[in-house]
């Protein structure tokens, strides 16, 4: 196994390059099944996520070409089993979009239960909602989900609650379903504007992504496209806590400041200096940093992906802020981890109370999941003495050369191989 790490102290300047967003390519890559034709990917991040999602395409029969480090060619036309490798779909929470695409494709799926972090009870009940809406018949049994269709119909869906993961799999079982599917109270993230215009170039027909009605007229046939994924707006937003916390200045490039607002809004009022350009935002530092409110909500609001990141930011404020969870039950274990290094933060059920203490220390941690694995690489960053986290396979799902980009900025940090483990072969 292999470990972080990160000698603090140390101000982040410079300019540093955003990814392709995760959140968008782990849905728009399973997509490419329902092309008719193969199809150019741009701006894909090089994740473990996204190393997961193309080995399972590869298995199904799927021709994956690199053109370089960003850009790969897709030909899913030579897929003919709708069923996904059991454990792979186990090792990712995102491998449950192959379902939608399977069933809009071949009207059944059969994929394993969905892995990932373990934020608390994260059920799918709305998923099979929708595809029963438009005429799938679904089973659980011996941890495979099973979706049936002798035909796809276009129907009205009513998801109970804002769902991301099952607004994606309806509009992906709805592309080419007869008639016309109206999806209401869906989710409204960059990520499912992003899937909407990946498939409308192909040929769907797919208006009101971004608002909580979509309506999606079933098209026959899809074609090949060449397509950009948007930049990730959660690694842009772990940079601009990043940076402030070292009380830093860095220049975020490849950016949609729009996709930020939220965060900006936060990080302004905690005291931080945010310009905005066309793509690209300056962070910068030169005042103390004030206590706040902070609750996560689906998009518009503050994203969730974001809220240890800013719990991290609000340890070093002055004064008592309060950070409500308003998404998953299980999002604060980092907590425990950054007591290790001095933070005065209290939990009870899904609102942490923080009580800033100016300065953390270097520690031992371990990152529970994906964005707790964030928020204590940017405590070891402005920590005094050194940092070392474990379970950084958690950390490597969501960003790509981590350790590359923020030595990049100056920061201190190196990967090293646990002494009598053994290392993690990498994915992909």
């Amino acid at each position: 196994m292999e470990k972080y790490v990160i000698k603090g102290g140390r101000k982040l300047v410079g300019e540093v390059e955003i990814s392709g967003a995760k959140n968008a390519a782990v849905a728009i890559l399973p997509a490419v099944i329902l092309s008719d034709e193969p199809c150019v990917l741009e701006n894909v991040p090089n994740i473990s996520d996204v190393s997961i999602i193309i080995r399972i395409l590869y298995e199904m029969g799927a021709d994956v070409k690199m053109l370089d480090k960003s850009t790969m060619r897709i030909d899913a036309t030579m897929i003919k089993d709708p069923v996904v490798p059991h454990d792979m779909a186990r090792q990712m929470r995102a491998s449950y979009y192959f379902l939608g695409t399977l069933l809009g494709k071949f009207s059944r799926a059969r994929v394993a239960m969905p892995g990932g972090c373990n934020l608390g009870d994260r059920p799918i009940d709305q998923h099979l909602k929708a595809f029963e809406a438009l005429g799938g018949k679904c089973n659980i049994e011996h941890g495979m989900i099973d979706v049936t269709a002798k035909q796809l119909i276009g129907s009205q869906i009513y998801l109970d609650m804002v769902s991301v993961g099952a607004t994606i799999n309806a509009m992906l079982a709805a592309v080419k379903a007869n008639g016309l599917t109206i999806i209401e109270n869906a989710a409204k993230e960059p990520h499912i504007v992003d899937l909407a215009n990946f498939l409308n170039s192909m040929g769907a027909d797919i208006m009101g992504a971004g608002t909580d009605v979509i309506k999606i007229k079933g098209v026959p046939y899809l074609k090949g496209t060449t397509y950009s994924i948007i930049p990730d707006q959660i690694e842009a937003g772990t940079y601009m806590i990043a940076a402030a916390a070292t009380r830093g200045n860095v220049l975020i490039k490849n950016v949609i400041p729009k996709h930020l607002e939220s965060i900006t809004a936060k990080l302004e009022k905690i005291g931080v200096n945010v310009e905005e350009y066309d793509d690209s935002v300056r962070i910068s530092v030169d005042g103390p940093f004030v206590k706040t409110s902070v609750k996560t909500m689906p998009h518009p609001g503050f994203p969730t992906d974001m809220q240890p990141q800013i719990a991290t930011l609000l340890c070093l404020a002055e004064g008592t802020s309060i950070v409500t969870e308003g998404i998953w039950d299980n999002r604060f274990r980092y907590v425990d981890e950054l007591r290790r290094m001095g933070a005065n933060i209290s939990v009870d059920g899904k609102v942490a109370v923080i009580d800033g203490v100016g300065e953390l220390m270097g520690a031992p941690v371990k990152a529970p999941d994906l964005r707790a694995g964030a928020a204590l690489i940017i405590a070891g960053l402005c920590a005094t003495g050194i940092t070392e986290i474990e379970d950084i396979h958690h950390i490597e799902r969501g960003y790509e050369e981590l350790v590359e980009k923020l030595r990049g900025l100056g920061a201190d940090i190196s990967k090293k191989t646990i002494p009598g483990t053994s290392v993690r072969k990498a994915i992909g």
